[in-house]
This record gives structure tokens, C-alpha cells and sequence, in this order.
């Protein structure tokens, strides 16, 4: 097309161009020169959906990757259609017009036992108390409750484990510090938020083995985990992280790390410092990569890693990792062709056959070929 006058025009370098997807209108603003590959790589961030799970329409016709758009007849305006493969999406699925899994709503579990509000007696109170003093083992939840209730506090010596998991409890004050001995901290499905959780509190669990976050509104964890030197379990799966501290490596006792279904798209280098790590759950997160120190995780035997965008893996992670027999790869971007370039490839795929050996009896495929996802297409 021609503008102001008689010379001819150049060409625009960059062009916005209207990609139809799941209800919504994404205007993306691209290089006329650009493959379409390069723009799918544009809309996995803005939909979800992996490269190689979108297929581009325009006029009917299907694009291949390795067309420019300026050779696909595409310009400035241009109306291009999103189909989406399903299962290949990062995070918690493709973002559409009705839902976003950013704004996820919780719904509140049904009740299983009678309510208490803030500061009321929990209903049989010498009979729970005794079994309180004699087990350690604080159980509260589906009660209903919108607080913890005051006696907890006074039961600082005894309690070893405090379940309130599905209530309605988004205040986890300071105060928690007072439970010294406790072991076990389950707070899952409460609905909390990041300004209702006291991180002061619970470092001060030095005792703490095992800590659960799953299904909370969460988008930060903050520096002060590392001081959970005792930390043998961390769950945090289901929240709205985007990260994790750097100070996450100071957990050398940490033996499993669950942080699916997030908004992670960084994982700190300082997670080679978590020396007993045996099992990781990254699955359903944005990630593009893994830092090199995962490598380091000589005890590491099972890392899940699907509904990512990942390219690449740790060149050396079965070189060094030694113990690794599972690895979930489904939905991601990793081939196993690309698996068998790597160092150290034929141990783990040993150990990985020998593993579902043991697992007839569940009827898990023992066949010759590499059934984690990277082969799938």
C-alpha cells in the first residue's frame, strides 16, 4: 500500500496483528519478517497454549512455522485464528475469555463437623483436650472455622501437629510462634493471603518438619523460609507464586518440594543448596528453563515437570543425578531425542525401566520406550 506521495513506501518493520482464541481478541505486535513460529512463541506467554500445540489460521489456511508472516500474506490488521491442542498448555490450562487461572475462585468445602467461631470452646472440650495432651495432635479441620480458636495457644508444649486444613482461617498471626515444639503445620484450602500470614511466626518453628500451603491465594514466598532448618516437606501447590526466594537453599533437610500449579517462571539457582531433595513437583507452571544446580541433587529420584514451557533441560542432570527414575515430561516442549544427547541418558533409562518393572502389579507400561511425555507429539 502506498502513503504521502509519489516514492515508494517502505514496508513497516513491525506490525499488530488480531489473533482470535478462546473468546478473546489478542492484538500482537510482531515483525512483518517474523515466522509464525516466532509469534507462536509470542502467544505462549498470552494464551497458555505451547508452541507446539497452536495452529494459526488465516483465510482459511493453515501457516506453517517456518512461513514469514510478510510471505503468508499477513499485514498490518490481519485477522489470524488460534486452535489449541488439548493438554499441551503450561500452567494450569489455556487462559480463556470465561476463566483466567489467575482469578481463580475457591469454592468452600463442605463442612464435615460442628462450627466454632473465634474464641469458642471446641465442642467437648475435656475429652479433645485430653487427647490433645496425650497425642500432640491438634486435628480441626473442615470445622468451618473463620479463626484459630484461643485454646490452641495454650497447648504450645504439647502440640507436635496442627491440622487446619479447609476452613475459612486467613489469619495465621504471630502469635504461632508460641506452638515451639510443633512438627507438622497442614493450612490448606484456607483461603490466605499474603498479608494474613505471618512468615515471622512460622520461622520460628525450629521444630517444623513438614509445612502445607496447598490451595491458598499466596503470590509470595519471602526470605524467611530459610530459617526452617528443620524442613523436611514444603507444599505449596495451587497458589498464585510467580517465584521462589533465593534463601529456599538453606533447607538442607528438604527431601520433597511441591510447587505445582503456580505461576512460576524462575526457579533460584540456591536450589542446588537443598542436598536431600528426593522428589520435586514443578508441574503446571510457566517455566522456560531449569538452572544448572539441579544437577546437583545427587538424592533427587523424582522430578515432575509437565505443563511447562520448557525447552531444555540441565545438561549434566543425569550425569550427576544418579538416583532419577522418574521424570514427567508430558505437555512440554523436550524431545527424547534430545534426552538421549545427554551424558549419563542410558543409566536413567535403566533405572526408569527397572522402576516400572516393579509396578506391573499397577499396570504401568514396562515397553522399551520413554513414556514420560518427550516423545509425544
Amino acid at each position: 500500500m502506498e502513503e504521502g506521495g509519489g516514492s515508494d513506501p517502505q514496508k513497516p518493520t513491525a506490525i499488530t496483528v488480531n489473533v482470535k482464541f478462546a473468546g478473546r481478541n489478542i492484538p500482537v505486535e510482531v515483525s512483518a519478517d517474523a515466522t509464525v513460529n516466532e509469534l507462536k512463541s509470542l502467544l505462549q506467554p498470552l494464551t497458555n497454549v505451547l508452541t507446539r500445540g497452536q495452529k494459526l489460521i488465516s483465510k482459511g489456511k493453515f501457516l506453517g512455522d517456518e512461513m514469514t508472516l510478510r510471505s503468508s500474506g499477513i499485514v498490518n490488521g490481519s485477522k489470524i485464528m488460534l486452535m489449541g491442542a488439548q493438554g499441551l498448555h503450561q500452567g494450569d490450562g489455556p487462559i480463556t475469555k470465561e476463566a483466567s487461572p489467575l482469578s481463580t475462585v475457591r469454592r468452600p468445602r463442605e463442612s464435615h463437623g460442628p462450627k466454632m467461631e473465634k474464641s469458642q470452646v471446641y465442642v467437648d472440650r475435656n475429652d479433645h483436650e485430653k487427647r490433645w495432651k496425650a497425642t500432640g495432635v491438634l486435628g480441626l479441620s473442615d470445622r468451618g472455622l473463620k479463626a484459630i480458636p484461643d485454646e490452641i495457644w495454650n497447648w504450645g508444649q504439647y502440640a507436635r501437629l496442627l491440622d487446619l486444613n479447609n476452613n475459612s482461617v486467613k489469619d495465621v498471626p504471630a502469635k504461632i510462634s508460641c506452638l515451639g515444639s510443633l512438627m507438622k503445620l497442614f493450612l490448606n484450602a484456607n483461603g490466605i493471603e499474603d498479608k494474613s500470614l505471618s512468615w515471622e511466626g512460622i520461622a520460628s518453628l525450629k521444630h517444623l518438619e513438614i509445612l502445607s500451603l496447598n490451595e491458598n491465594q499466596l503470590t509470595i514466598i519471602p526470605s524467611n523460609l530459610g530459617a526452617l532448618r528443620s524442613l523436611q516437606q514444603l507444599h505449596i501447590a495451587k497458589n498464585k507464586l510467580t517465584s521462589l526466594p533465593t534463601e529456599i537453599g538453606l533447607l538442607t533437610a528438604l527431601e520433597v518440594l511441591k510447587a505445582n500449579n503456580n505461576r512460576l517462571n524462575t526457579i533460584p539457582n540456591s536450589i542446588g543448596g537443598c542436598a536431600s531433595l528426593v522428589e520435586i513437583d514443578l508441574s503446571c507452571n510457566l517455566l522456560t528453563e531449569l538452572p544448572d544446580m539441579l544437577s546437583k541433587l545427587k538424592d533427587l529420584k523424582a522430578l515432575y515437570l509437565k505443563n511447562n514451557g520448557l525447552t531444555s533441560l540441565p545438561t549434566t542432570i543425569f550425569k550427576f543425578c544418579t538416583k532419577l527414575s522418574t521424570l514427567d515430561l508430558h505437555a512440554t516442549e523436550i524431545t527424547v531425542d534430545y534426552l538421549r544427547q545427554f551424558e549419563g541418558w542410558d543409566s536413567f533409562d535403566e533405572r526408569r525401566r527397572l522402576k516400572h518393572q516393579k509396578q506391573l502389579d499397577f499396570h504401568v507400561s514396562s515397553s522399551g520406550q520413554f513414556d514420560e511425555g518427550a516423545d509425544k507429539y
